[in-house]
């Protein structure tokens, strides 16, 4: 999932700024100019992809493929605002229009990295981080030309007492007992903004990858959002305990702790619906003359976060949500199994007190899997549910009833980077993605060894004002 804050000419001292490591320095009326510091120079293990040799006919929207990238962000730059949703994307869905399609591809790409980049290895010292540096962040994944600048790393905490179902490191000094790696805040540079004619902030949290973080999930009773210090003058509004725990929780003896908690200047699927609604309920996005930064969700397979009134509660902020689901994806269809948008509105209305009544936000879009020629059928239900294989399917769907065409030729076999979704005779092998040599290196003396990734700081020097005016500890 990925938020977006785009048009974003905010004031130097604003709240949503990066860190002054990375940051822009210039705002409306000037030139874009990216001030990045140089003074983290280390070297970072880059992800391998193999050459995978498969048997795919290209197909393409001979329309799309023919835009050159760059007169496509031009395009962009005059209906951002209806791609952000200024309009509730009326018209833009059935049939499908391909600048919103290129778009939701590439900010689900930012959100696909946040899987690529988490270290599942448990033989890992850094297991439940992030492999790579802000810096060489997007390069390590084969990113660049996206042309964004990540300035901040997210942790999220859970502070439930089963530490065996924490995703962890076997090393007997590992570098969190109860954080992970949960995504991250990336600045466009100037070159894409200049293009896209603003500054645009992405927000992109992951989805649920540790036992842990399933089971704060499956605490599906609503409760306030008050009740876990987010502003709202509504004790009616709820979201579910679990998710909003994992957004909020914070573990002391854990420097790296929750982000958001920590600042919520700064910004997993679940979790970007609610630090956007905590952006936009604190008035974060509100600057000094009183304008406000548009604050937009793109959310991929994302499950339903609180009530009705939770809903309403948004709408009446101005906040837009557009939700990318698969119709075979049982994650979207929960919580609220029994009550939920889809039931009458009489029977929501006398279930709206129980802690079980569900409704999803924004609009949705639904795609299904079985339309695609490229894949298989298949019992496992995470196949479903791979973003993956979500973005193969927005890249060939144009509209209801129209056939599935891959509309700018997006590598199929990028399904099966993390599943066994492909059909057989492509001949693209199951879980192909590896990194090199388990990403051990060599020494100076020859031995094969993990090398140290650098410690990044927790609270930049720019960051502790902020925290002071928000009311937290931000430890000097």
């Amino acid at each position: 999932m990925a938020i977006s804050l785009p048009n974003a000419y905010l004031p130097i001292n604003h709240h949503v700024l990066p860190s002054a490591k990375c940051r822009p320095v210039w705002f409306s009326g000037q030139k874009p100019q990216l001030g990045v510091a140089t003074n983290m120079e280390f070297a970072t293990r880059q992800l391998r992809v193999p050459r995978v040799l498969s048997r795919f006919t290209s197909t393409t929207n001979s329309l799309s493929s023919s835009i050159d990238k760059h007169e496509k962000e031009k395009r962009v730059a005059d209906v951002w605002r209806e791609i952000h949703g200024q309009d509730d994307w009326v018209g833009m869905l059935d049939p499908m229009d391909p600048l919103l399609r290129s778009e939701l591809i590439r900010y689900g790409e930012m959100a696909q990295a946040c899987y690529d980049a988490f270290d599942f290895d448990p033989f890992s010292k850094y297991c439940g981080s992030c492999r790579f540096t802000p810096r060489q962040f997007f390069d390590s994944l084969a990113m660049a030309d996206h042309g964004y600048v990540v300035s901040r790393y997210l942790f999220v905490t859970s502070n439930i007492n089963l530490p065996n179902f924490f995703t962890k490191s076997r090393w007997p000094k590992v570098w969190s007992k109860s954080a992970n790696s949960t995504g991250y805040v990336a600045v466009s540079n100037d070159e894409v903004s200049k293009r896209i004619g603003r500054r645009d902030i992405a927000v992109a949290w992951r989805g649920t990858v540790t036992r842990l973080e399933w089971i704060a999930d499956l605490m599906d009773f609503l409760k306030p959002i008050s009740s876990n210090k987010i502003p709202c003058p509504d004790s009616t509004v709820k979201v579910e305990s679990g998710f909003v725990d994992l957004y909020t929780d914070k573990d002391e003896n854990c420097r790296r702790r929750t982000k958001l908690n920590d600042n919520r200047s700064q910004f997993r699927r679940r979790l970007a619906i609610l630090s956007a609604y905590d952006i936009v309920e604190t008035g974060l996005n509100v600057l000094q003359d009183t304008r406000a930064v548009p604050v937009t969700v793109f959310s991929f397979s994302g499950p339903r976060v609180g009530n009705v009134r939770f809903k309403e509660r948004m709408e009446l902020l101005g906040l837009k949500v557009l939700r990318v689901v698969n119709v075979h994806d049982i994650v979207p269809k929960s919580p609220g199994l029994l009550f939920n948008e889809n039931v009458p509105p009489l029977l929501m209305k006398l279930a709206e007190r129980l802690p079980w009544s569900y409704s999803h936000v924004g609009v949705e879009l639904a795609l299904d899997h079985k339309d695609s020629p490229f894949l298989k059928e298949t019992g496992d239900l995470s196949c479903a549910h791979n973003l993956e294989a979500l973005l193969h399917l927005l890249d060939g769907y144009h509209g209801k009833g129209h056939r599935f065409v891959l509309a700018s030729g997006r590598d199929p076999a990028l399904v099966n980077k993390a599943s066994d979704f492909l059909k057989d005779h492509y001949l693209v092998p199951p879980y192909w993605r590896q990194y090199e040599n388990k990403g051990l290196v060599r020494g100076e003396d020859g031995r094969w060894i993990q090398p140290e990734r650098p410690k990044l700081d927790d609270h930049p020097e720019d960051i502790h004002p902020y925290l002071d005016q928000l009311g937290l500890p931000s430890k000097h």
